[in-house]
């Protein structure tokens, strides 16, 4: 009994201890989580200025140097148990502080420790931390917030300092120093910074038009319009007659007209819409086509199908004025779409977006004749879609928080922090899918699933390896290797471009990889079924299966000769994927596959089988995940359509050819054009990332030539600002399709996906649908040279430009307003000359404002009366509704 006693005395001592313990390490995360944090950026070309980038291991020998400021506001921290967790997008490669340590932990994710150097953090004193990092950092969203400390045993919380969207709160000022301007890539980077002087030059040529010259105008632009003298008024609301357009579709266009002010009533201006397909000839016999005549007691649609009738009533409602009236012109339209395949990508993997926000973007992608929703519901940062029998991809793939085991979600990434209460977790219900389904359909849309394979899939790994690891320990082995995506014989050392390892890629030499896509395929093919539109695309992903470490940019240590432009790394410890899975080896071994590059397209064809077999005639991929399939017809499906990433200045301008002439679906995707995650300008102060391009701005999406891609090289530049020459030889069969991207790495919430968004979405829906007279036929072998050859009519480029601005900023953004929109409003161009205030705006007929006192007052501007004055003035735009203002800038006075 004595011997009990005092055996629990010393059980309880040492609990007492641990929880001592356990609370001091809680005390010091409480204590770091109220740091100031400040992430400096000092030299975006460090290369130049004495660092040995290429020693380091940096992609192409470029880095940056960064201070990272932590300021202690409070007692000393003396202890070392602990860490502070940040995201980075680039890789650290040295830290420049030796009481300090930053190891990489996956994706973006980093951990900050002490050495044995370390000292403290001084009661109210600053620690500078110099570090080294991977390429460069031009764009304030390059750092990510929700910094947070966590140690053992203790409670992770984030630094309050970094818990924020507005990222001046805790990242300095990207400007020029005495290495030149931080701004810049790199020397030769001849891009335009985009201040309101330089602004104001660009949009010089962009004049305000009156509303006279508005009236009639419908975008996306019609094949012919006649627009007659007589307005009709639809103030008392529109009756519509039509047998031809279902329920869902009439109560979805309804209610667009109700948003508007125009009510359904049976004794308002009468619509008569009726499908005649008999009555439509050559390229107007296409879905989406109609007629719309609309006379002084009512109007007429006729159409070559349903969608025809939903299309021709967005035109009319495409007509209404932004300042309320209700009064439309009379006219006349022969109408049908350019391209089939009219698209918004949207990447609900790398953060989620919420059913509202995915709605709100329905709405106004059948408003603009955009008719397929490409829905990226996967990707190594998060599992989005609810599949009945595979609880874990939800419970375990759509969340993130500080676990480092990730056994009850992954870990954070992309700015997410240690908590599951942001945007970097969420995911769809069965129920959530089907209602937006439902509500697509309801508006002309297809809804295109893709679940990424076998890269980008990290997600799905981790999930079923904590299925895995449940019933494994149940004693069910079967039931646990039925969806395993991982060979554990693969211990492969592999670097994604996300910078994950082996996890981020699904083995694709496992029978139960087969059976876990062939399961999610079926499980979502019922959800479309259930929602009346069944699944007719299905699409594969397939992008990026690749060893970042093993690419152009990187050389051996060992190698006999070295370049200076590329990061020397130890080469021989790096591995293709899949290259140690004794699975994949057997395959290879067999012949069944080539070598270890050919297994992503290999799987393609293995997945193409599947998802013919569940009825599905169309497969859809990014064209690199299928580059050594022989051609479309190698796969079991009817159709394989491409998304086509090449950026045109890197050769895409004859590569897409390629993919044509193999008989691909190709839907240009091109990054440096239409990337809506990309910046609108070259200006620190936007969002998004920028490897394909520097900026696409409206007026760049609009002049984009898709079906004549060596014509881009007139009419745009590189991504360092320079003009790039394209031509092919090769046959062009055409494009399928237009898509515009918006991937969510730098996106975090709703508002900043609607500002990523709009109002490029329409200048996109514009080039889907109409061709421009300025764009010319392609011939094989002709060279556009920019700054060189003027073979497009530059003139009408412009001047459709000018009109379609005005029709944006007079009329469409107040539409966006009303629907609750957040899109991005442009920040005006302005300078002062001889102590008059000039400004313009890239949008005619936005709000211009200034103030002369720091911004505690504003002004409307009148650019009939310039003000006078003096001293420092800044500029910004607001909405229509006057609920949302621009960025504001200072103006440069001379």
């Amino acid at each position: 009994m004595q011997k009990f006693k005092l055996s629990t005395i010393a059980a309880l001592a040492a609990s007492c201890s641990f929880i001592g313990a356990a609370n001091a390490d809680q005390k010091t995360v409480d204590q770091l989580s109220h740091f100031k944090v400040n992430y400096q950026i000092v030299d975006n070309q460090a290369a130049d200025h004495g660092v040995d980038c290429s020693a380091l291991g940096a992609d192409w020998a470029s880095c940056n140097k960064v201070t990272i400021t932590l300021t202690n506001p409070s007692a000393e921290v003396k202890g070392k148990d602990w860490a502070i967790y940040f995201h980075s997008i680039r890789q650290i490669l040295r830290v420049d502080n030796d009481q300090f340590k930053i190891t990489h932990v996956t994706g973006d994710l980093h951990k900050l420790e002490p050495t044995d150097k370390f000292t403290s953090f001084p009661a109210n004193k600053a620690v500078e931390i110099p570090i080294i990092v991977e390429y460069w950092q031009i764009f304030k969203t390059d750092v990510m917030p929700r910094w947070y400390a966590a140690s053992e045993g203790a409670k992770a919380k984030v630094i309050t300092s970094t818990d924020t969207e507005d990222l001046s709160k805790f990242s300095g000022p990207l400007a020029g120093n005495n290495f030149g301007d931080t701004w810049k890539r790199t020397k030769d980077d001849h891009n335009i910074l985009m201040n309101t002087e330089n602004r104001f030059a660009k949009n010089a040529d962009v004049n305000v038009l009156p509303a006279t010259e508005l009236r009639g105008q419908i975008i996306p632009t019609p094949m012919e319009v006649t627009v007659h003298e007589q307005d009709v008024d639809l103030s008392k609301g529109i009756s519509l007659e039509t047998k031809d357009l279902d329920k869902a579709a009439t109560e979805a266009v309804l209610k667009h007209f109700k948003a508007l002010g125009v009510a359904s009533n049976a004794s308002g201006y009468p619509i008569k819409a009726t499908v005649s397909k008999e009555a439509f000839k050559g390229p107007m016999a296409a879905s989406g086509a109609y007629e719309l005549n609309i006379g002084e007691k009512g109007a007429e649609i006729t159409a070559y199908d349903q969608s025809g009738i939903f299309y021709g009533l967005q035109s009319m409602l495409s007509l209404l004025p932004a300042d309320g009236s209700k009064k439309i012109a009379t006219l006349d339209a022969k109408d049908a779409p350019r391209f089939e395949y009219r698209a918004i990508f949207l990447d609900v993997g790398r953060n989620f977006h919420s059913k509202a926000a995915v709605l709100r973007l329905l709405d106004q992608m059948s408003a603009y004749k955009l008719n397929k929703f490409h829905f990226h519901l996967s990707d190594d940062e998060g599992w989005r879609i609810e599949i009945p029998g595979l609880p874990e991809l939800t419970d375990v793939g759509s969340k993130r928080c500080h676990d480092l085991t990730e056994k009850s979600c992954l870990l954070p990434q992309l700015g997410s922090g240690p908590d599951s209460n942001n945007n970097g977790s969420g995911h769809f219900s069965r129920a959530d899918y089907i209602e937006i389904v439902k509500y697509a359909n309801a508006r002309q849309i297809e809804v295109i699933p893709e679940i990424d394979i076998p890269a980008h899939a990290r997600a799905a790994v981790v999930s079923m390896e904590a299925r895995y690891d449940r019933l494994h320990k149940e004693g069910k082995e079967k039931e646990a290797n039925e969806y395993r995506l991982l060979d554990p014989t693969d211990n492969s050392v592999t670097t994604s471009v996300q910078f994950y390892d082996r996890h981020s890629y699904l083995n694709p030499c496992l029978d139960s990889s087969k059976r876990f896509v062939d399961k999610v395929i079926g499980e979502i093919a019922t959800m479309h079924k259930e929602a009346g539109q069944p699944l007719t695309t299905w699409h594969f992903g397939g992008d990026e299966a690749k060893n970042i470490r093993l690419g152009a940019g990187y050389q051996d240590i060992n190698a006999e000769k070295k370049e200076a432009f590329k990061g020397t790394i130890d080469q021989s410890k790096e591995d293709k994927p899949w290259a140690k899975s004794q699975v994949c080896q057997t395959m290879i071994k067999d012949g069944k596959v080539e070598d270890f590059e050919h297994l992503p397209s290999h799987f393609a064809l293995e997945v193409s089988k599947l998802v013919n077999a569940h009825g599905i005639e169309k497969m859809q991929a990014w064209q690199d995940g299928l580059k050594d399939a022989k051609d479309a017809k190698a796969f079991a499906t009817k159709n394989v359509s491409v998304n086509f990433w090449d950026t045109l200045y890197w050769g895409g301008f004859d590569s897409a050819n390629d993919w044509a002439n193999k008989g691909y679906q190709v839907i240009i995707s091109n990054p440096d054009y239409v990337y809506f995650d990309f910046p609108y300008e070259v200006n620190p102060q936007e969002r998004g990332y920028y490897w394909g391009t520097r900026f696409s701005d409206e007026r760049k999406v609009f002049a984009f030539a898709p079906n004549n891609l060596p014509q881009n090289a007139e009419t745009s530049v590189d991504r360092d600002g320079n003009a790039f020459s394209a031509k092919s030889d090769k046959e062009w069969p055409g494009s399928y399709g237009l898509s515009g991207q918006a991937w969510s790495e730098t996106i975090r919430t709703d508002d900043q996906m609607e500002y990523m968004l709009y109002p490029r979405i329409l200048p996109l829906a514009e080039r889907a649908w109409h061709r421009a007279a300025w764009e010319l036929d392609y011939q094989k072998g002709k060279e556009f040279k920019g700054g060189e050859t003027k073979f497009v009519d530059q003139t009408a480029l412009n001047k459709d430009w000018v009109l379609f601005a005005n029709i944006v900023g007079q009329r469409e953004l107040a539409k966006l307003d009303k629907a609750g929109v957040a899109y991005r409003l442009p920040v005006p161009g302005a300078k002062v000359v001889d102590g008059k205030l000039e400004a313009n705006i890239a949008l005619p007929g936005m709000i211009i404002e200034y103030s002369a006192d720091g911004g505690k007052s504003w002004k409307r501007y009148d650019d009939k009366a310039k003000p006078v004055v003096k001293g420092e003035v800044w500029v910004r735009s607001q909405s229509h509704d006057g609920k949302r203002f621009s960025r504001a800038e200072p103006v440069s006075v001379k």
